[in-house]
């Protein structure tokens, strides 16, 4: 059984990017997460980090819809 919440590590390691990033991205709000214990650590849960991902495809792809082919892969 998948957990339902993650890491911040997690979501680094999921996401590829760095851990600041993750941590950004939860301060920023652009991905939900509570915190928890003593040390109030972040968590993100598992469904949200999902939906998160899909917003990224969805606004990945309306951006690219959006800007004339150029045939440059470089751009």
């Amino acid at each position: 059984m998948a957990p339902r919440f993650l890491t911040l590590a997690d979501v680094s390691e999921i996401l590829n990017i760095s851990a600041p990033q993750a941590y950004a991205l939860v301060r920023s709000g652009d991905l939900p997460a509570i915190q928890i214990g003593g040390r109030l650590q972040w968590r993100v849960e598992a469904s949200e980090l999902e939906k998160y991902i899909e917003r990224m495809y969805a606004e990945t792809r309306a951006r690219n819809s959006h800007q004339p082919a150029t045939g440059d892969a470089s751009r």
